[in-house]
């Protein structure tokens, strides 16, 4: 699993790959658009925003706003944008289905940047999402047939929402796989172009790389 500093890094540079902002901005979009972000805080994006220019995949530029006379007003913001740097970075983020992208923080990351990404990565983290959500799944209904006798009404409830709501993100997913199946491309043999094999839940980020 990666660190959530890292996933909200790749969030920032795939809202700035659709366009420049400043920190104001990025937060709402960020609290917005990414469910997992809804608590986001100034405290955690400028630390971000640093480590990335730091490292050279963003650039800031200072602006003075104009009051309605025209006059320069006295608030200024940094408007942030990617550097070539930046895009080649966000290009091998978007590129990777690794078993990292699956969980559920940064599934959620991914999957609002489906649009910059490629249809074999999409299907792949798709596939993926779908085998973990099937093995919890599964790990959920295993505890309720062992537990659910010494479970208090309230207790057992909740077991039950957590069942329902992971039934419902595999029927989702299995959606979404569908629609990315139906979308691809017809190869000479008549059938749609496969892709490659998911790795299994063990592999590393690494292993998956190399296949």
């Amino acid at each position: 699993m990666r660190a959530r500093s890292d996933v909200l890094e790749d969030a920032i540079l795939g809202l700035l790959h659709r366009a420049p902002m400043h920190g104001y901005e990025l937060r709402k979009q960020l609290n917005l658009v990414l469910g997992s972000f809804r608590a986001l805080s100034y405290g955690s994006l400028y630390p971000a925003l640093q480590r990335l220019a730091t490292r050279g995949l963003i650039c800031g530029a200072t602006t003075t706003s104009r009051d309605e006379r025209g006059g320069a007003s006295k608030r200024s913001r940094i408007v942030y944008q990617l550097t070539a740097e930046g895009k080649e970075h966000l290009a091998e983020v978007l590129g990777s289905a690794g078993p990292s992208s699956w969980d559920d923080e940064e599934f959620d990351v991914r999957f609002s940047l489906f649009s910059q990404t490629d249809a074999d990565t999409r299907l792949r983290i798709l596939e993926g999402r779908r085998m973990r959500m099937t093995e919890r799944l599964e790990l959920i209904r295993l505890s309720l047939s062992r537990t659910r006798e010494r479970m208090d009404e309230y207790t057992a409830e909740l077991q039950r929402h957590g069942l329902d709501r992971v039934e419902r993100e595999v029927a989702w997913l299995d959606r979404l796989i569908d629609n990315e199946r139906a979308a691809r491309p017809v190869s000479t043999t008549g059938h749609p172009a496969t892709t490659a094999s998911v790795p299994s839940a063990g592999a590393t980020e690494h292993d998956s790389k190399k296949e």
